[in-house]
C-alpha cells in the first residue's frame, strides 16, 4: 500500500511542477537567456546519462565496442547522414566488432 501512496505522491508533485510554469508565467514569454538554458538542458542530461551508462560505475565497465559504435554514430551524424541511418551505422559497427572479438576469443 505504501508503494501506491508513493506513486500517487510523485505523480501529484510532477503535475504540480508542470502546472507551475503556465500558472506563474501566464501569457509572458521566458527571457531569452533562460530559454537558452532550458533548450540546452535536455542534451546535457542525455549526454550525462549516455556517459554513465557506457562507462559503468567508477569507469569499470567501459565497453570499447560500444564506444566505437557511439563514435560511428557521431561521425556519420556530422556527415549529415539522417539520424536513423547514423544509429543503424553505429549498431552495425558495434555488432561487427563484438562478432570479431568473439571470433578471436573462441
Amino acid at each position: 500500500m505504501t508503494l501506491w501512496i508513493a506513486i500517487v505522491a510523485v505523480a501529484l508533485v510532477s503535475i504540480g511542477f508542470k502546472a507551475a510554469g503556465p500558472v506563474l508565467l501566464g501569457d509572458r514569454e521566458l527571457p531569452p537567456r533562460l530559454a537558452g538554458v532550458i533548450a540546452l538542458l535536455a542534451p546535457a542530461l542525455l549526454a550525462g546519462l549516455v556517459l554513465t551508462d557506457v562507462t559503468g560505475p567508477a569507469w569499470t565497465g567501459v565497453d570499447w565496442t560500444l564506444c566505437a559504435g557511439l563514435a560511428a554514430i557521431a561521425v556519420t551524424y556530422l556527415l549529415r547522414v539522417p539520424v536513423l541511418a547514423a544509429i543503424l551505422c553505429g549498431v552495425v559497427v558495434a555488432a561487427a566488432l563484438r562478432f570479431l572479438v568473439q571470433g578471436f576469443l573462441v
